[in-house]
């Protein structure tokens, strides 16, 4: 059984115009996950359908939450969930991070909405946040019951654990970087115990880069600063980007037949990523909406930025 709170302890205000309720499903390894569903009120009949992960490192009691219920608020049954191994979610050793099993997750989280009474199973769509933006892409590249995929300011992890941010490590770099974790997997193994990377540093450097800025503005500050969140405090275990480093997510996604939207912030030092992302996917149906002036952590909150009317209208129209 989950350990699963009955408060209300998200980073953002409760709507008055859906239902809010825990829900539990389980993924292929076996792992049971944690969800928040969202459901309109005053609605009837079988609904459109999306889930709900992200960022990196978060839980669903801050942005995915902020997304679901927002999207729930226009008309969609919404599900924020809490990948494997953290937050309210099960799965051991805590605070692993997998390209597999987080892509798994996403998977799991369709199959849990198709068999809702009150879901269109033809209606489903995903939403990734950050690094869980990757994670969407690679999710709809494998499963054909996803019928329209948003990525919002995403992360590629693989991409940036592997070459580290603007592709700035070469292979002698990879190479001891692969050694520094191979030593700590024996450290571990010996201790019994998992060494944490740590989550946004704090307190923060007055030369730290602007990005790190960005991320400690939320995380770290009363605007998204949650105790069960890992950037919130002390991160993956160190080990985790292993698993990152030669197993590259986006590998299929120029197989992508379904409805993508990418979204990203003009001004993000991650936009890269959503633009290189963006030229390996074919189809009239896929789009990239850069959002003039906004940074990496505008699409995490600032309802004023994130374009919920465009999504609203992108999911609608891939359903149809």
């Amino acid at each position: 059984m989950l350990n699963m709170t009955d408060q209300w302890d998200k980073v953002f205000p409760k709507s008055d115009k859906v239902e809010h309720r825990k829900v539990t499903f389980h993924n292929r390894y076996g792992i049971t996950l944690a969800a928040d569903m969202y459901t309109p009120k005053n609605t009837e009949g079988k609904l459109p359908a999306i889930a709900v992960c992200g960022p990196f490192g978060a839980v669903k009691e801050q942005s995915s939450g902020l997304y679901a219920q927002t999207m729930a608020e226009r008309g969609f049954i919404t599900i924020a969930f809490d990948p494997s191994f953290t937050g309210e979610s099960g799965g051991e050793p805590r605070y692993v991070a997998s390209p597999d099993i987080n892509t798994e997750d996403f998977c799991a989280a369709v199959d849990f909405l198709s068999v809702q009474e009150n879901v269109d199973s033809e209606k489903i769509g995903i939403i990734g946040i950050c690094g869980w933006g990757g994670m969407a892409l690679n999710a709809a590249a494998i499963d054909t019951r996803i019928k329209a995929t948003v990525a919002s300011t995403m992360y590629d992890m693989c991409r940036v654990n592997a070459c580290g941010y603007f592709d700035s490590m070469d292979s002698d770099a990879r190479y001891e970087q692969r050694k520094a974790l191979n030593a700590q997997r024996t450290a571990d193994y010996k201790n019994g115990t998992y060494q944490r990377a740590g989550g946004v540093v704090d307190p923060l450097p007055d030369d730290a880069p602007f990005f790190v800025k960005d991320y400690y503005d939320y995380y770290k500050t009363d605007r998204g600063y949650h105790k069960r969140s890992l950037n919130s405090n002390d991160g993956w275990n160190t080990t985790s980007a292993l698993s990152f480093m030669n197993m590259p997510i986006l590998c299929y996604s120029d197989e992508i037949r379904s409805a993508v939207l990418i979204v990203h912030g003009e001004k993000a030092h991650s936009c890269y990523f959503s633009k290189d992302a963006f030229k390996k996917l074919k189809g009239s149906n896929k789009e990239l909406y850069i959002i003039p002036n906004a940074v990496h952590t505008d699409l995490y909150d600032k309802t004023d930025i994130i374009p919920f009317d465009k999504m609203t209208d992108f999911f609608m129209n891939s359903f149809k």
